[in-house]
Formats: structure tokens, sequence, C-alpha cells
């Protein structure tokens, strides 16, 4: 029992940083593009990369897994994230920046998809509470470097400093890795060399899936990159800005844990889904109406955080395997992920081409509206097998 805490405390450590090496950026934006003189079109490439490694790589990492073990490669990504971070503290042009968040990217896509398949591996009995672990933890980490980056810059005197520090959760998750789950990895059940699942492609419901995760990813990492910017162009402080962008990730915490309590009392995914766009949606039109950013900010993270759990269970309501739901799932996130990485980069062309993000929050709103529609069809017609077992309409 000891034994399997300690491994829970290392994966908690290790999934706080998924998220700060996109995350600590966003509240520094205006400092780092007026000393690299950069673009919001090239600015809005520091998100875009380590998402689009999300779904380029998450593939390779499952074979990568397979093959040299989950736990290895776990380790390994830790220290490249670790590498990726550290190096932001020689920052002195846009593309050394930008090689920093592909390094960085590469160790988040690489540990992503495998974290399931440890949580199965380690913890079959209580997959429920060790993915709520997982989601805190990842959440935790966004909200954190979200917050913690201003005052770190201020402190530290340097943005650069400010991003580099969050090197130290990785080279802490690192060492816990490397010195509590690697020794264990012999004796725990499962074992290298299984074969991957074949990804649906031709499946025209899998692809409505994969446009759901795919929407729901483009809208959040458009929020991560860019909310700050779109508040401060609304007249009010840095400070106040980089509070909203802590709201918007810190309300997705308690969220992630009550979607679960609210499946219980009423299972339709297709109803929570559409609630939880609609409040992104609300969120949008007060920030268009320039009311209140803060409440706009926690009304879109409340969306967020309903969006990104119920994406994730709709593979498992489509299939009727594990095998299958694998694939499934893997085929939603690693294309999900590529058009996600679309998100911050459309945004920053708008601001770009018009000097205003009024025009970029109409085209999220139209997003969203699209999304509700894809949301239609990829909770219909389920397989009967499936609806008795998971009741999702």
């Amino acid at each position: 029992m000891k034994k399997q805490y300690l491994i829970a405390v290392a994966l908690f450590v290790a999934s706080l940083n998924l998220r700060p090496a996109i995350n600590s950026i966003a509240p520094l934006l205006d400092n780092i593009r007026a000393d690299l003189g950069m673009s919001g079109s090239v600015a809005s490439l520091l998100t875009s990369i380590p998402v689009l490694c999300m779904g380029l790589f998450s593939p390779l990492a499952v074979k990568a897994g397979g093959r040299w073990g989950i736990e290895k490669v776990m380790g390994m990504s830790l220290i490249i994230i670790a590498i990726g971070t550290a190096l932001r503290v020689f920052t002195n042009s846009v593309f050394f920046f930008i090689i920093t968040a592909l390094v960085a990217g590469i160790g988040i896509a690489i540990i992503g998809p495998l974290l399931a398949g440890f949580i199965r591996k380690y913890f079959p009995k209580q997959i429920p509470s060790m993915i709520a672990v997982y989601t805190v933890a990842l959440t935790l980490g966004a909200a954190s470097s979200s917050a913690l980056s201003g005052p770190l810059q201020t402190h530290l005197n340097s943005w650069q400093y400010s991003l580099a520090s969050w090197a130290i959760v990785a080279i802490a998750a690192a060492v816990l890795w490397w010195s509590i789950v690697r020794p264990n990895a012999a004796n725990a059940s499962g074992s290298k060399g299984t074969s991957s699942p074949k990804l649906p492609w031709g499946d025209g419901k899998a692809w409505m899936l994969t446009l759901s995760f795919g929407f729901m990813a483009m809208l959040f990492y458009s929020f991560t990159a860019w909310l700050p910017q779109i508040i401060q162009g609304m007249g009010y402080s840095k400070s106040y800005s980089a509070t909203a962008l802590t709201l918007f990730v810190l309300i997705q915490i308690p969220v992630s844990l009550l979607i679960p309590l609210l499946l219980k009392r009423f299972p339709s995914r297709r109803l929570w889904l559409v609630v939880s766009a609609l409040l992104e949606l609300v969120g949008l039109i007060l920030l268009m109406l320039k009311v209140e950013p803060t409440v706009a900010a926690l009304l879109i993270g409340i969306g967020a955080g309903g969006l990104f759990p119920l994406n994730l269970l709709l593979p498992i309501d489509a299939t009727t395997n594990a095998q299958e739901a694998a694939s499934w799932s893997a085929m939603a996130q690693s294309t999900g992920y590529v058009i996600g990485a679309a998100g911050p980069l459309m945004l920053g062309r708008i601001h770009d081409a018009t000097d205003s993000f009024a025009s970029a929050v109409v085209v999220m709103m139209v997003i969203v509206v699209v999304m509700i529609f894809v949301q239609f069809a990829a909770t219909a017609a389920k397989r009967q097998a499936v609806k008795a077992s998971f009741q999702p309409q």
C-alpha cells in the first residue's frame, strides 16, 4: 500500500508538468513580444507548437512505450520537459524561443498519452480516483504557472528566469519518477511489446468525436494563449488579466471533480456537453460586450472544465471493448490536438490583420456554435450494447 501511495505521488508530480511550459507564457507575452520584436502570429506559435506536438507525437509515444516500457519513456519525457523549460533562461531570439517550445512540447506529447496506460497498469482498481488525481494535477500545474509567472518575473527581474524556473518542478518530478517508479517497473503487471490498436480513420462516427475533441482543444488553447491580451485590450491592467486567466484555469479543478457526480444523476453526455459549450458562449458574449472580464473568464473556465473530461468519455461510450476504445481515443486526441493547435495561431493572425481582438472573439463564438452541432452528431446513434451500459442519452 505504501509503495502504491508513493507511485501515486510520483504520478501527481509528473502530471503537474504537462501545462506550465504552455501556460506560463501568456501572462508575460507583452514583455516577451516587446523584447524580441515578435508578431502576434509568431507569438501564437509558442502555444501552438506544444499542442501540435501533442497531436503528432502521441501515436509514436504509444509505440515507444510498448517497445521500451511506459515507465522508462515517461521518465525520459520529464527530463525532456525540464531541458526545454530550463533552456528558456538563455532566450535572446525568437528562433531560440520557438526551439524551447518544440523541445518542451515533445516531452509533454510523449508523457501525455501514456498516463492512461500507466494508471491502468498500476491502479487497476482505482482508475476513476487516479484519473481525478491526474486531472487535478494537470489543472493545478496550469493554474500555478498562470498565477505565478508574473510575480516571478517581478521578483527575478527577468521573464527568461521566470519561464525557466518551472524546470525545477520537472526536475523534481524526474527525480521522484526514477527513484520510485522505475525500480518497481519490473514487478508491475503488464509487459512491453503490446500491439497498438488500429485507428478508425474510415469511421464517420469516430471523426465526429475527433472534431468534438478538436474544437474543444482549439478553444481551450486559444483562451490559454490570448485571454490576458484580450482583456488588456479592453483597458484592464496586466495583473487583472493575469488574475482572470488564473480564475479560468483554477475553476476547472472543482468542475472536473463535479462532472462524474453530475453524470451519475443525469447520465446524458449530450446535455452536459451542450451546457458546457453554452457557458463558454455566454462568457465570450460578455467579453464582446466588455462586461466584467473575471465573470466571463469564470464562465469560460467552467465550460472548459466540463468539456475536457466529457470528450474523454465519448470514445468509451461509442465502443464495445477496451482495445476499440483505446484506438478511438488515440485518434480523437492525436488529430484533435492538431486541430487545437490551429486555434492560437488563427487568433494571432486575426489580431495582426485587424489590430484588435474583437474579430477573434466573434470567430471563437462561431466555433462554439459549430462545436455544439458536432456534439449532437457525436452523441447520436450509439450502438445498442453501449446504450444499455452507459445510458449516454
